[in-house]
């Protein structure tokens, strides 16, 4: 053991100047431009990983120095996250950013009347400074956080703190005036140039029927499966570029039931708080939504700060630009071989609706752990929020929004109140827009009366 701890200090040591005695940091990293001040952790076994990134390049990105393995990561301009840098700010400081330097002690308990390390965490009130003081959500969310990060018997390790969020009223506007999918197929069907004279009579017809939506505000059943099916087939053809292009020009037109916002801007600025304080405490974030999945890569991922392959959504077919098409799209997949100068288009076909229980089979396929924190607003929702916090080998919540601002949003009262009972009767923590955040989307944006 003392081979290995003497080969690990010398590296450190030799690579990157740092002065480790007794395994505890207390100086600081020295570059060839600039300082990076590193905390002090106290370690006192000598089995321990060590981790720390220091970047060095313009906008916030840059490649990583790494010793062992990167656990944790805060630093002002942004968060650290699949080995790159994402801003969240608008303007990122060009130059060098340093993160904490985390000393993780592993498979050895320490004696009782010693404290044991933990991750470094973004100040709470910091974090969440656009909710109120009091609320209680907060509150739960923050008491959770202190419970799972302190070692001991609530401690998780980082690998398994997953989180899934869902997206349309859980993250982004659903209700100017409909959730943004069915916005985008509108707009296609009924007034897209390039397309509307194209479309078929069933496309015209759901069209129709989410205009009728908009207008009466009911819904008629099966209209969710409905509209994935023609929205799958009035973008079949595009390649993924070409559809994240159209996804963009889309959102960047203004926000029709707000001033001061884009389509494309209308998040919640509490719950993007949120996303980055669970990053910031060593997080990995999964978006779970009802909306197509290459929609919400388009329009949200680098909003939202959270790769393309932890967005998780309802799915059309993809194949092949020079694939032969028939009914029998299994089969051609089976026998068609891509080729050079192939490029992957959307198929037009339908696989699945992300909704309801499929959040819950689509986590099992695509994650393969039970995540210990849910997001949603819906019953929609409902079963992804009751599979994270049942039989969880962890402490578990999940958070449901309420509608109930109805003065800086469209919001829906009955809605909320029957989202607010669901929550008493299941244990989830609700999330009140109007009590719990003192703003939704930021300063300068009002809605429309």
């Amino acid at each position: 053991m003392s081979g290995q701890k003497s080969t690990i200090y010398d590296t450190l040591n030799k690579r990157y100047r740092l002065s480790i005695s007794n395994c505890s940091v207390t100086h600081h990293l020295s570059d060839m431009r600039k300082d990076c001040v590193v905390s002090k952790i106290m370690c006192p076994k000598v089995l321990f990983s060590v981790s720390f990134v220091c970047l060095f390049a313009a906008g916030c990105a840059g490649t990583a120095k790494q010793v062992n393995i990167v656990s944790a990561c805060e630093y002002s301009s942004g968060i650290w996250q699949n080995d790159r840098c994402i801003c969240q700010t608008e303007t990122c400081q060009a130059g060098i950013v340093c993160s904490t330097l985390t000393l993780t002690c592993a498979n050895h308990a320490l004696p009782d009347n010693q404290e044991q390390p933990k991750i470094a965490q973004i100040p709470a009130e910091e974090a969440l400074s656009l909710w109120q003081p009091d609320a209680e959500s907060k509150k739960a969310l923050i008491s959770y956080m202190e419970m799972i990060t302190t070692p001991g018997k609530d401690f998780v390790p980082a690998e398994d703190r997953l989180a899934v969020f869902d997206l349309d009223g859980t993250l982004l506007c659903e209700t100017d005036p409909n959730y943004l999918d069915y916005n985008l197929y509108v707009y296609r069907v009924l007034e897209d140039p390039t397309y509307k004279d194209k479309a078929t009579p069933k496309q015209i017809e759901v069209a129709n029927k989410i205009v009728q939506v908009n207008e009466t505000g009911t819904v008629p059943d099966g209209l969710d499966v409905e509209h994935q099916i023609a929205y799958m087939e009035v973008f079949a053809g595009m390649t993924i570029p070409e559809f994240t292009r159209y996804v963009r020009h889309f959102i960047d037109q203004p926000a029709p039931g707000y001033d001061g916002m884009k389509r494309g801007q209308a998040y919640y600025k509490p719950m993007l708080e949120v996303i980055k304080y669970l990053q910031a405490n060593a997080f990995t974030v999964y978006i779970v939504s009802g909306t197509d999945r290459l929609q919400v890569r388009a329009a949200s991922a680098s909003i939202l700060n959270i790769p393309e392959y932890q967005i998780i959504g309802s799915d059309g077919t993809i194949v092949a630009s020079g694939q032969p098409q028939t009914d029998d799209l299994n089969r051609d997949n089976l026998h068609y071989v891509y080729k050079t100068d192939d490029k992957l288009i959307r198929g037009g076909g339908f696989i699945v609706k992300n909704l309801k229980m499929n959040k819950v089979a689509v986590i099992a396929q695509e994650i393969g752990k039970q995540p210990i924190l849910s997001f949603g607003n819906s019953t929609g929702d409902a079963s992804m929020a009751e599979y994270v916090i049942s039989n969880n080998p962890h402490p578990s919540r999940a958070f449901m929004l309420l509608a109930d601002d109805l003065e800086r949003e469209n919001g829906n009262q009955a809605k909320a109140d029957k989202m607010s009972k669901m929550c008493e009767e299941n244990g989830w923590i609700p999330i009140s827009m109007k009590n719990d955040w003192t703003t939704i989307y930021g300063d300068g944006v009002t809605r429309k009366k």
